[in-house]
């Protein structure tokens, strides 16, 4: 899975944008950024309980929709349609 999105450039589509924020923050951090005091990034949102558990419904209610699509997944693909060809009387 993520090979696919590192070679189609996508973003996960499940992900937590404020959880999302906060650890792109943190590694932030630990490469030594400066601090900003005083003002309320894009991180601050995981600080919230409410947002925090806005969004884990969210990803549940998401992953549940997902396992509800792949519950009728065929792994053998969809069923090649038969040509006249196969048909075909020979004379």
């Amino acid at each position: 899975m993520i090979w696919h999105l590192l070679m189609k450039g996508e973003s996960y589509a499940w992900a937590r944008p404020s959880l999302h924020a906060k650890k792109l923050r943190d590694v932030e951090l630990k490469a030594e950024s400066k601090a900003v005091r005083g003002q309320k990034g894009a991180a601050h949102a995981y600080n919230i309980k409410s947002h925090r558990e806005e969004e884990r419904r969210w990803v549940e209610q998401a992953e549940g929709a997902y396992a509800r699509f792949v519950a009728g997944w065929n792994p053998r693909g969809p069923r090649k349609a038969r040509t006249d060809a196969a048909n075909e009387v020979r004379r």
